[in-house]
């Protein structure tokens, strides 16, 4: 097929498909990079396996959501600034006002249980849609034995030893690097050249890449010092603003200073953060109650979008309660700033540093450490598909430490088998009829319906 022939999608109709991930974008970065990667690579065939992996492994190397920054560096790729937007707002904000929304009943102690009952469903089904993910994934992710040993080792590190994922992806960039001169077969970035796959150049953004196309993406000195300055203004302006007005007493102020400083140094998502914002937020500021911490986490993690949005959950709790004001209309400006302050940063790294991120893709040694990073990323999908699957599939999993170990183990007594065979129907689902992402959402959701108010749980 000529290159010719194959043509970008209209803005319009990329908008239409970043709306929809957003709504369905369950399951934290696993079920989310999952999602993408059966939208945007199997199915609309918009991008190749090796500009989506090579995406991914630049992501991997930022603060922030991963995810989120993920879909906003493919609509950028596509559409330039106004697409890297559409991709990124769209992929929070249907998951941010869902969390508005629940935080207000949370704290008018309204009844949850029909979203919890849908949610309960929806998580089952997630659970099927990353394990189905780890298996394609991994196929491409694998050129050589090399690896598999760096997803093994990925996954150890992370899920037995707790090494901080930082450490993680360093280690793999390192052995690319190493690896792209002592074996440099084993290193290699893997497109779609694998027997049934089809060419690169088939896929709508490597074919305009290949016609000389897609010019947003060439990086330049002052491009790049325009972008900077935009968006750190974009970014830091309000937060000066908010200070300067209210004081550095104010809870707002408290809250976006606090929370524009876990945007820089939120390495790992959001799972590397909530242990010293939850810290932070109970001990030192007194914004809400350890349970209630945990309850927020629950919250996002049955809502759509990124895990991290439980930050503005926190937001909320705080404005509603201290701000002096209206409690309503103070948390959601609570809710509102610590939002602006989490995610704005994001759009600051990928259209900053991802046209340099495009530049290095023909560079051997960089593309082969971030090959080994995308054989890393496989293990870090694993460690955190089986953390959801343990807390989906059982009601209490405990914490231990055995000397250099961290373990996840889970109470047999509290098994859920209606949620484990929910789970499993939405993977034979997946992977022997091809069910459509949204007929099996709406399906396990349905079926949780049922099960919250036809059986006693």
């Amino acid at each position: 097929m000529a290159t010719g022939s194959v043509t970008l999608p209209s803005f319009r109709e990329a908008f239409r498909l970043w709306a929809y991930i957003g709504c369905v974008n369950f399951g934290g970065p696993a079920g989310q990079i999952a999602l993408m990667h059966k939208l945007l690579v199997e199915e609309k065939r918009w991008i190749s396996d090796a500009r989506y992996f090579h995406a991914l492994n630049y992501c991997m190397l930022l603060p922030g959501p991963e995810a989120q920054q993920l879909a906003t560096y493919v609509g950028w790729l596509m559409h330039g600034v106004k697409g890297g937007l559409a991709a990124g707002l769209l992929f929070i904000l249907p998951g941010a006002l869902v969390m508005l929304a629940l935080s207000i009943l949370y704290v008018n102690f309204a009844d949850l249980a029909v979203v919890n009952a849908i949610f309960y469903g929806i998580k089952a089904a997630v659970l099927a849609i990353v394990i189905e993910a780890i298996l394609r994934i991994g196929k491409r992710a694998f050129t050589g034995t090399a690896m598999i040993w760096i997803a093994a080792a990925a996954f150890v590190a992370l899920f037995f030893f707790a090494v901080p994922f930082p450490l993680v992806v360093l280690a793999a960039a390192i052995a690319g690097l190493v690896g792209a001169n002592v074996a440099p077969n084993q290193f290699r970035a893997k497109g779609h050249a694998a027997k049934g796959d089809r060419p690169a150049e088939t896929f709508a953004v490597d074919a305009a890449f290949a016609r000389g196309e897609l010019q947003h993406t060439k990086a330049t000195r002052s491009r790049t010092a325009f972008t900077i300055a935009t968006w750190a203004a974009i970014w830091l302006a309000p937060v000066a603003v908010v200070a300067l007005a209210l004081g550095p007493g104010s809870v707002f102020t408290k809250l976006a200073v606090f929370f524009s400083t876990m945007s820089v140094v939120t390495f790992g998502g959001a799972y590397a953060v909530l242990a010293y914002v939850a810290q932070e937020a109970v001990a030192t500021y007194g914004w809400l109650t350890a349970p209630e911490m945990l309850e927020g986490l629950a919250l996002a993690e049955t809502t759509p979008g990124p895990l991290i949005l439980v930050l503005q959950h926190v937001g909320f709790l705080a404005a509603f309660r201290q701000a002096g004001i209206d409690p309503l209309l103070a948390g959601i400006l609570g809710a509102g700033i610590t939002l602006w302050v989490t995610f704005v940063p994001s759009f600051l790294w990928i259209f900053a540093g991802a046209p340099y991120a495009e530049r290095v893709r023909e560079n051997r040694h960089a593309s082969a450490a971030l090959a080994a990073i995308t054989a890393a990323v496989v293990g870090v999908i694993l460690n955190l598909a089986i953390w959801f699957a343990l807390h989906v599939i059982f009601a209490k999993v405990e914490a231990r430490d055995i000397g250099p170990l961290h373990l996840q183990v889970p109470d047999f007594a509290t098994l859920d088998p209606i949620a484990l065979a929910i789970a499993a129907i939405a993977l034979v689902a997946l992977l022997r009829f091809k069910m459509p992402v949204l007929t099996l959402l709406a399906l396990s959701a349905a079926l949780g319906l049922a099960v919250r108010f036809l059986t006693p749980l």
